[in-house]
């Protein structure tokens, strides 16, 4: 197992011993590198690293969560998106896809919940703008999924659910421990980490059933480098809504 990889599985498997086909397991490899720089990108983040460092406070989670918001609330709109963009050829991975976006589309009711339990006002986690790295970030995601079966999205999924799981794992109770707030100001991130897990599983069994041959090995990987590299935008530019 590669530590700090989402719900990384052994012997090129999936959880619960899953079987891949021989390109869907050269793929995950592949998506393991990625995660494995993604992570490390991540350590760079300067709000991020205040959590490293023991620095981290009451205003930088508030922060953290203003920003947060606009890209959960897009989220289950691409997801929607990518499912009626998938044929009845691919009628299985759409109804996987459509329950996804159940699971999640109203994720950033938690992460309001959270802000006005960290002390913030209501009104202003409601009139945040997208900053530039969520603008970004969900216009290449609406583009991606608006196209023809658009199978490369599981390389957004592989990022964005694994970072769930990191938030949770890593976050949400350090952040209790620095700066003296309760669970309530944390459910979105322990939400995450109790529940990604299964959507991890409906992760594998797609890869399985989409990634047939080297050139949806290639879509994949590339839109998880891509997601990566966006959301890392998204995380540093939350620093400008301390200024």
């Amino acid at each position: 197992m590669i530590e700090g990889a989402p719900n990384a599985p052994s012997d090129d498997k999936g959880p619960d011993g899953i079987d891949l086909n021989p390109n869907a397991q050269a793929c995950l490899q592949q998506l393991l590198r990625v995660w494995l720089g993604f992570e490390r990108d991540l350590s760079t983040v300067p709000m991020l690293r205040r959590i490293d460092l023991g620095t981290y406070t009451v205003e930088d989670h508030q922060c953290l969560l203003r920003n947060l918001r606009q890209q959960v609330i897009e989220g289950s709109r691409w997801i929607t998106r990518a499912a009626s963009s998938f044929d009845r050829n691919h009628a299985e991975i759409r109804s996987t896809i459509i329950s996804h976006a159940v699971d999640e589309h109203r994720d950033y009711e938690l992460l309001e919940k959270d802000y006005v339990a960290s002390g913030g006002r209501l009104e202003d986690i409601l009139a945040m703008e997208r900053n530039i790295g969520s603008e970004a970030l969900h216009g290449y995601l609406m583009h991606r999924s608006s196209r023809p079966n658009p199978i490369d999205l599981l390389g957004a999924m592989w990022i964005i659910e694994g970072l769930g799981e990191k938030m949770a794992r890593s976050w949400a109770k350090q952040i209790q421990e620095l700066t003296g707030l309760t669970e309530d100001a944390t459910r979105f991130m322990t939400y995450h980490g109790h529940n990604d897990g299964d959507h991890m599983l409906r992760f594998y069994a797609m890869l399985d059933e989409v990634c047939i041959d080297e050139k949806a090995s290639a879509s994949i990987v590339k839109t998880s480098k891509v997601v990566a590299r966006l959301y890392r935008l998204q995380l540093e530019e939350v620093e400008h809504g301390l200024e």
